[in-house]
């Protein structure tokens, strides 16, 4: 993508950026199916209003870019990138894409996606007033689609016979048909075409056949629209990505709910798609279901022990993969990623727990089945094999909390603690309930307010926002901004003091919540 500090390309606008007649220009590169988009256009017309800066850049064809234009009132010019040519020039990552340019046709700066800080930014840059007001109702940002170039299909992504987003539609299109030559390797085309780097099973028509059925639902039925891109996931098509992971057509079961949470805007998979963090939906599976179709809570539970937790988590990535269009290579940003991308799908080992389960916490009954979602980053390990008390083992807990995101941080984030068998026990003995395991750990989790004094890093800007306690007499910052931050699991194999921890993204309105669907 074309960044701060280089040359603009040129094309035709009847106003091309970098005109010394013209003045800086804002160059916004949109897509007519983009909610992002969508959210992003008042603001624009709040700024057209106040210059003539503004041009838009529909990825999208003539007639849909009209629609939009009458959908959204745009109040500023718009040209319609035929063949994506632009964009291929300054290669967007994802839409919306705004590229402040000045009269020598110097980028000045970029924003991706939506950001009331950077729009403001912009205004002033281009002597405008605010734009976006922090508590207009709309969130402080939110992340974008895919730029259409990058897409599969590229420009034929924006052909005349496309249909803008219907986020309530109830049936959806019949899964493609792809018939090989003779000779071609069926493995090798469906790895290569719908995989994650490793071999799937070829979702042949017989296979998904026995998954719909098992389902025992109208194959065309939409469960859910899996952001990034929104791809409508027909129960047909979520029996051609368990097909692929290598599920049972009994987990159909389990991944209608699975899907449905999914796509759950609480969870903000959008956001957990497109972010530079390590973030991946963590699947827990509680009640009856787990011993019914086999899900493992045991030992090795976050490991390839188990068909059903190995074959759902990964049927759910391909979902993502294959429907909802985060790609790896694509507009999946990680900077380093997470294994669980693989597959991050495990159940909570209730046999061995003196409490109620995951779910009942969650506001389920005992005898209900449950998924829950956690955009997560990987286990955090935590071994105690001295403590023989409560308070000793749960502090040798806080302080890997306490790492939770990275050190500085508090308040915006949970956590998920995943307490083995051996230390439930210690706990147990003790006589300590569930709520006094959390409400310890939030109390006693705090990071020195002195580190903060060692330099500008991160976490060190939100102090202001910060609860000051005392932990072991020292002056500290709280971690959590409460007790319910902190989620309590029972896991792992009744042999070995290993607990472990599981930080999450960015929680709350702006970021990701953690939900619970029966199953």
């Amino acid at each position: 993508m074309i960044e701060a500090g280089q040359k603009a390309p040129e094309f035709a606008l009847g106003r091309p950026p970098g005109s010394p007649n013209a003045g800086p220009s804002l160059l916004v590169f949109f897509e007519t199916d983009c909610p992002t988009c969508r959210l992003t256009v008042p603001y624009l017309n709040k700024l057209a209003k106040q210059t003539s800066a503004v041009i838009g850049i529909s990825q999208d064809s003539e007639a849909l870019t009209q629609k939009f234009i009458q959908d959204t009132s745009i109040a500023f010019p718009v040209t319609i990138d035929t063949g994506l040519e632009i964009s291929r020039a300054y290669d967007p990552v994802a839409v919306p894409t705004l590229f402040l340019v000045d009269r020598s046709g110097t980028v000045l700066k970029t924003q991706t996606g939506f950001d009331k800080d950077d729009l403001n930014a912009m205004a002033a840059q281009l002597g405008a007033p605010p734009v976006a007001d922090a508590y207009d109702g709309a969130p402080a940002s939110k992340p974008g689609c895919m730029s259409r170039h990058r897409e599969p299909g590229g420009a034929d992504a924006a052909d005349e016979t496309a249909e803008a987003l219907a986020l309530h539609r109830t049936r959806g299109e019949r899964a493609g048909r792809v018939t090989l030559a003779d000779g071609q390797d069926a493995f090798e085309y469906c790895r290569e075409a719908f995989g994650d780097a490793l071999p799937v099973i070829p979702p042949t028509p017989e296979r998904v056949e026995r998954m719909v059925e098992a389902a025992g639902r109208d194959p065309e039925e939409i469960i859910g629209q899996i952001p990034p891109c929104y791809g409508e996931a027909t129960v047909e098509k979520i029996a051609a990505n368990a097909v692929m992971a290598g599920c049972a057509p009994e987990m159909m079961r389990v991944l209608i709910p699975l899907v449905r949470a999914l796509c759950d805007e609480r969870l903000n998979l959008h956001g957990v798609q497109a972010t530079t963090h390590f973030a991946a939906p963590l699947i827990v599976v509680n009640g009856p279901v787990r011993n019914e179709l086999g899900f493992h809570g045991g030992r090795n539970a976050f490991s390839n022990i188990r068909r059903a937790n190995s074959t759902v988590g990964r049927a759910a990535q391909l979902l993502l993969l294959n429907v909802g269009g985060g790609r790896p290579d694509g507009i999946d940003m990680s900077a380093l990623g997470n294994p669980g991308k693989f597959s991050y799908c495990i159940a909570e080992n209730e046999e061995q727990s003196p409490w109620e389960p995951l779910h009942v916490d969650r506001g389920l009954r005992a005898e209900q089945s449950a998924v829950t979602l956690m955009a997560a980053e990987p286990p955090r390990g935590v071994a105690e094999h001295k403590a023989r008390t409560a308070k000793a083992l749960l502090k040798t807990i806080s302080y890997t909390l306490a790492t939770v995101f990275t050190y500085r941080a508090c308040r915006g984030y949970e956590a998920m603690v995943v307490l083995c068998p051996e230390h439930v026990k210690t706990i147990h003995r003790d006589g300590w309930s569930k709520q006094q395991v959390r409400e310890f750990l939030f109390e006693n989790t705090g990071v020195p307010v002195r580190v903060y004094d060692e330099d500008q890093g991160e976490g060190s800007q939100f102090v202001e926002h910060y609860k000051e306690i005392t932990v072991d007499g020292e002056r500290c910052y709280q971690k959590f901004a409460s007790p319910e931050a902190i989620k309590i699991l029972v896991a792992g194999g009744t042999a070995g003091k290993f607990s472990a921890v599981i930080g999450s993204w960015v929680t709350g309105p702006r970021g990701s919540q953690m939900v619970t669907y029966p199953v």
